[in-house]
């Protein structure tokens, strides 16, 4: 399917990981691609091996977020789609942050989407109109403990995507939140366990497993897609069932695994 066919996105954080997911499924549905990242070699790689652009984009410098949209539009002529994508994550108690910590969570997950999206509409707005996915987390729809900062920021993006989606859908730009859960990263499994291990880590998901990139690549390649023409303000989890409630363990109904 090419759903995507004639669209031009720009992806940050789309060297590795979820937005490496996000870049290979957007290219399958036949988009166009700039990948951004910090992570110049990866990123330049990806690009070279899928025949799309690369450039830096430190996405808390909003001088580098004109310039990434600048190159876009020389690149490829327009800009149909963006995903904000970029994020850090840090586990620690609220107790062990350090203001450095805290302010870089917020800086890259929050203000860095802030950013984007500002620098993007007048692009989108000369494309005709498009797309704004903005990458909130599970952990933006509840609390996690060892996640303070991280929950604040994703929380922020989801309350700044449904007040942009009441500014831009008038405007013919559709402004989404993807919710992501258990997806399996470098950041999300910073020791690199086996999956097999990780997945032991997941029992508690209705998916008894955890998630891959390409699961978030499904879903934010729908929202920039026509077939998501309705959807403003929109939040997509992608979690395997993690905010849909809780086991009673050794109930009817729960994974055996929990049953006697």
């Amino acid at each position: 399917m090419q759903r995507l066919k004639g669209k031009v996105a720009l992806v940050t954080g789309g060297a590795r990981g979820i937005g490496e997911g996000i870049v290979r499924r957007f290219v399958e549905e036949g988009a166009q691609v700039m990948i951004t990242d910090v992570l110049d070699k990866e990123g330049q790689a990806l690009a070279d091996e899928l025949g799309q652009a690369y450039t830096r984009l430190d996405v808390v410098s909003r001088s580098q977020w004109d310039e990434a949209i600048t190159a876009t539009e020389a690149r490829f002529g327009r800009l149909d789609c963006l995903v904000n994508n970029a994020g850090v994550l840090v586990f620690k108690r609220l107790d062990d942050l350090s203001e450095e910590d805290i302010r870089r969570i917020i800086d890259i997950n929050l203000i860095g989407t802030m950013f984007g999206a500002q620098a993007a509409i007048p692009a989108l707005e000369r494309a005709g109109g498009g797309s704004i996915i903005n990458m909130s987390s599970a952990d933006g729809i509840v609390g996690a403990n060892s996640l303070t900062a991280y929950c604040a920021s994703k929380f922020g993006v989801r309350g700044f995507t449904k007040s942009l989606a009441l500014e831009l859908g008038h405007r013919g730009i559709r402004v989404n939140s993807i919710h992501p859960g258990g997806i399996v990263t470098a950041i999300s499994n910073p020791t690199n366990l086996p999956r097999d291990v990780v997945d032991q880590g997941y029992k508690i998901y209705p998916a008894q497993r955890a998630g891959d990139p390409h699961d978030i690549g499904a879903a934010a390649a729908y929202l920039a897609s026509d077939d998501a023409g309705y959807c403003m303000g929109t939040e997509l989890l992608v979690d395997g069932g993690l905010v849909a409630g809780h086991y009673y363990a050794m109930m009817p109904g729960a994974p055996p695994s929990m049953q006697r």
